[in-house]
């Protein structure tokens, strides 16, 4: 068995006068929140794990590709930018993720449950293979001052030759 790791990070500043844009993070509404600044959803989890899986197949998703997808096909869920970075993933299978979300505002704590079946459902594994921590930064980065929020995301897959 071969075991490779993808190590992904994103941010978002929030758009505080955007009224109109829901804030999802691991395809989770979360309700009465500023949304992030981007042309797609900005779920910035999404992109994170999106940018963890380009580490293993080399397949750089966001930037050419979603940029595509979403300027010129008007497809902004995130989702669907890790759906297409999952293509890529060939003989290789995803079976642990685990994500690091720094940020003053939302409070990540109550929803950690429905963001991990949420990525287990993407993913097509158990929601025990997803592990999702917070942190407020304690105000000592932007993220921590709430000014957006930023995700570290590490995949783990295996392949069997």
């Amino acid at each position: 068995m071969q075991v490779k790791m993808g190590l992904g990070q994103d941010s978002h500043r929030f758009d505080f006068e955007n009224n109109h844009k829901p804030l999802i993070l691991g395809g989770v509404l979360f309700e009465g929140e500023p949304p992030l600044q981007g042309n797609s959803d900005a779920d910035v989890v999404l992109h994170a794990l999106c940018n963890a899986i380009s580490g293993i197949t080399g397949v750089n998703i966001l930037g050419a590709i979603s940029d595509d997808l979403c300027l010129r096909q008007g497809i902004t869920d995130s989702r669907v930018y890790v759906q297409t970075a999952l293509h890529h993933l060939q003989a290789w299978r995803i079976c642990h993720v685990s994500c690091s979300i720094e940020g003053k505002r939302p409070k990540i704590t109550p929803k950690i449950p429905a963001m991990k079946h949420s990525l287990a459902q993407l993913l097509g594994l158990a929601v025990q293979d997803i592990g999702i921590t917070a942190t407020s930064g304690e105000g000592l980065t932007a993220f921590g001052r709430g000014e957006g929020i930023q995700v570290f995301c590490m995949v783990t897959a295996i392949n069997h030759p």
